[in-house]
């Protein structure tokens, strides 16, 4: 992009929309920790870091897959709950007990965001609005809010629209109660999937690398399409990429 068109792409952009669960909290770590420290309590050996992938993985296709129920019937942490069921079934954990179940399942409210987030925020929030747009439940944007000290403008839970992300609805829903044109507002995803899907409906996209979201077996998207408005290294770069000095 040549540089008067990217500043002019910068200048348009009066709103930042954030997916959450994977590009702002570290869900791996915050849930491998989780599950070894119950599984060492019960003296448990398991291979804790590819059963937290698999929970992750499957928690998102039950929200997206052809199976899934209507999305009026649930939200995220009823998925949470029941997937977290059928592993510990699955990995014969069955000497955890309901209260290690539940503080397993809590742990996605009590996820931390990655170290370069809340600074580079506050930065941003000085330009821009900026909003949660996620599949994840509301209560959960805002108890890890509250954990990380985020301030956000505005939380999009998809659970409130009824039409969950990759769906065009929710990036227009989204738009709409923001009060902006698509085109002014950038999408900003570690997931190329999330980012393609906004620009089809007129966002600009952002994608910043979080190399460390599924562990040490590494993002399973980790190479950003070319043609997103911004590509950026982390948080920091992303900052300065939308001309402001950290």
């Amino acid at each position: 992009m040549h540089a008067k068109d990217y500043e002019s792409t910068v200048d348009s952009i009066k709103a930042l929309t954030f997916d959450t669960g994977g590009t702002v909290l570290d869900w791996h770590s915050g849930l491998s920790n989780a599950l070894a420290g119950v599984g060492q309590r019960h003296g448990l050996a398991r291979d804790w870091a590819a059963i937290t992938n698999d929970y992750r993985a499957r928690s998102l296709r039950a929200m997206f897959g052809a199976g899934a129920e209507a999305p009026a019937t649930f939200n995220i942490d009823d998925v949470h709950r029941r997937i977290l069921a059928e592993i510990i079934d699955e990995q014969n954990l069955g000497l955890f007990t309901d209260d290690d179940r539940l503080a397993i399942w809590q742990t996605w409210h009590e996820l931390k965001c990655w170290p370069d987030f809340p600074d580079a925020l506050a930065r941003l929030r000085e330009k821009f609005i900026v909003a949660s747009f996620t599949i994840l439940s509301v209560s959960l944007i805002v108890d890890t809010a509250r954990r990380n000290g985020l301030s956000w403008d505005a939380v999009i839970s998809c659970e409130m629209i009824g039409t969950y992300k990759t769906h065009p609805g929710a990036y227009r829903q989204a738009a709409k109660w923001l009060a902006l044109e698509p085109g002014e507002i950038l999408m900003v995803a570690c997931h190329n999937v999330d980012l393609n899907a906004a620009r089809k409906v007129g966002f600009k996209s952002a994608f910043v690398a979080r190399p460390d979201e599924w562990g040490a077996a590494g993002p399973p998207d980790p190479t950003p399409d070319s043609h997103h408005d911004i590509i950026a290294a982390d948080f920091p770069d992303l900052v300065r990429q939308l001309g402001i000095s950290m």
